[in-house]
């Protein structure tokens, strides 16, 4: 179990004080630590214990109390799993979700200062998916990628509505399936190189035959 943070009121904690959607939403998320921990959350649901690994860096008594707030705020839940498993794990709620598109805006912002790694950067390999998925969705088709880097994999969804991401192998049968290592992923990310690009010059092996593939090789 997570420490326990100190109660809060809602009356007691930071808030600009703004009648102004931006100075709300920040109110929300603007702390320290919260959006790291939905980045984490949008890849599914995640052990207090996991979170923690994956957020290097955090205490446990912020991150205790960033996932305190999250539930006031309605951004995330805790949920017990199913025998025989006796953990909780937390997830976003519809909410929660919704801060997608801004992660994904904030990552593209972000992208150009991803220069050569310093020696104290941590790395996780889906820490690449959410620029990623903006690069990839522009090939105009939609499906199932499974990423394989040599820090780890991941999956992203691309095209239409239902944008996502997850850690580890895809949940069903992909459409396309990338290898990379993660400087060509930073390089397709900053839009520097286009997925066909990297295949034709060998940094990026694909495979797939479906429309999503034509459409990356295409770029």
């Amino acid at each position: 179990m997570p420490p326990q943070p100190p109660r809060q009121s809602a009356r007691s904690r930071r808030s600009y004080d703004q009648y102004c959607a931006a100075a709300r939403g920040l109110d929300a998320v603007g702390d320290r630590w919260t959006l790291l921990i939905v980045r984490e959350l949008l890849a599914g649901p995640r052990r207090y214990t996991d979170l923690h690994a994956d957020l290097p860096g955090v205490s446990t008594d912020v991150l205790a109390s960033r996932l305190k707030d999250m539930e006031q705020q309605g951004l995330s839940t805790r949920r017990r799993l199913p025998p025989p498993s006796a953990a909780y794990v937390y997830e976003l709620t519809d909410r929660g979700r919704e801060l997608l598109p801004v992660l994904k805006a904030l990552a593209a912002w972000g992208a150009p200062a991803l220069d050569e790694r310093r020696p104290t950067d941590a790395v996780r390999a889906h820490w690449f998916a959410l620029p990623l998925l903006r690069s990839l969705s522009g090939a105009g088709a939609e499906g199932l990628v499974h990423v394989r880097l040599a820090e780890g994999e991941f999956h992203v969804r691309v095209g239409g509505e239902g944008e996502s991401y997850g850690e580890g192998p895809a949940p069903d049968v992909p459409e396309v399936r990338l290898t990379l290592d993660a400087e060509t992923c930073v390089a397709v990310s900053r839009g520097e190189l286009t997925v066909g690009e990297g295949v034709r010059t060998g940094r990026i092996d694909l495979a797939g035959e479906g429309v999503l593939a034509k459409a990356l090789l295409a770029t």
